[in-house]
């Protein structure tokens, strides 16, 4: 089979595996849609594994079930979690499925920018879901992202009525913007340095979106009767924009730390102030099986609309054009790439 084998966001090649083969309770998956996550073009991360397959936003068909395989069958449409907890942990058993170290060594193989992935059998077990008919390939692989913004939204204690603020509309901002309006917040702002991004974040249902460059705190106290915002969720790793939401919460309100920063990179913060105002915060990382099935649910009824953020749709060849276009972040929001396309 054809994959697009990752060395660096420069060098992406198309090459020849062999399919895999599957075990007792494991299934192989046709890849029909593998989206392309800002964590892909993270390189300072991805560099240190390469050369690897990568891709774990899927949706696909199964081709072939292992013996033993009970709830699915030949043809069924499916999505798939990469990461999956163990359930029985301590960190599990105290909800802090994230810091699993089942949930941070599993994952399907090679990858979802093939053309087939092996599904093992705990993922088939806790991390395998019917897509509804309804529910398009392309449509699917927004679940797992959805399922991480979900988490991380009930982690903050978002509520009807607040005020939030998003700092970054790539992807991860613009599904925070959407969700969050789907559970009536009140006001919703939203920052980026491209014009194209806040146009976005403005089709995607934010109130008000703004320049990154300019005064955040003043501009949320001039459209938010002099408050600040009540959750600020951080969508990029950039310094500056961290800066920002310490300089944007308002008394007894949260930060949510959503995207990384490098491993190095260290930031400042004013305890004092913190302390004072008795501000939270918070770090949010990917999405336990309940949320990958709410996700399912809340694409399904339609109360968050997905398709409107794909920009563009490549066939696998073009895998290296997609990591260029995400990794830049100019005029594109979802790439994702069908590898028999």
């Amino acid at each position: 089979m054809r994959v697009a084998m990752y060395y660096n966001n420069r060098d992406i090649r198309i090459e020849e595996m062999p399919t895999p083969g599957i075990n007792r309770g494991e299934l192989l998956v046709k890849v029909i849609a593998s989206g392309i996550c800002g964590s892909d073009v993270m390189e300072w991360y991805r560099i240190r594994k390469a050369p690897l397959v990568l891709g774990h936003e899927i949706a696909g068909e199964v081709v072939a079930l292992g013996e033993e395989v009970k709830h699915y069958k030949v043809g069924d449409r499916v999505t798939v979690a990469h990461h999956v907890p163990c359930n029985t942990c301590h960190y599990c058993l105290d909800g802090h499925y994230s810091v699993c170290e089942t949930l941070r060594t599993t994952n399907f193989s090679p990858g979802g920018f093939s053309e087939y992935i092996r599904i093992p059998h705990i993922n088939v077990d806790r991390g395998t879901f019917i897509l509804p008919d309804e529910i398009s390939y392309e449509e699917g692989t927004f679940i797992e992202p959805l399922a991480c913004t979900l988490l991380a939204q009930r982690k903050a204690h978002l509520r009807p009525g607040q005020t939030i603020l998003i700092l970054g509309s790539g992807i991860s901002g613009l599904l925070h913007i959407k969700l969050a309006r789907a559970l009536g917040v009140g006001r919703i702002f939203a920052t980026d340095i491209t014009e194209y991004r806040l146009k976005m974040a403005k089709q995607s249902g934010a109130d008000y979106t703004v320049h990154a460059k300019e005064d955040i705190p003043a501009y949320l106290r001039s459209l938010n009767n002099g408050r600040l915002a009540d959750l600020a969720i951080v969508c990029t790793g950039a310094p500056p924009a961290i800066a920002q939401a310490f300089n944007s919460v308002d008394r007894g309100g949260t930060i949510l730390f959503f995207a990384p920063t490098e491993p190095e990179v260290m930031t400042s913060m004013n305890l004092w102030n913190l302390w004072r105002n008795c501000n939270s915060l918070i770090t949010s990382y990917a999405g336990p099986p309940a949320d990958m099935k709410a996700a399912i649910e809340l694409i399904h009824a339609g109360r968050v609309t997905v398709r409107d953020l794909i920009t563009h749709t490549l066939g696998l060849a073009d895998t290296a054009y997609g990591f260029k276009l995400v990794a830049e972040a100019n005029d594109s929001i979802k790439v994702i790439v069908k590898p028999h396309k």
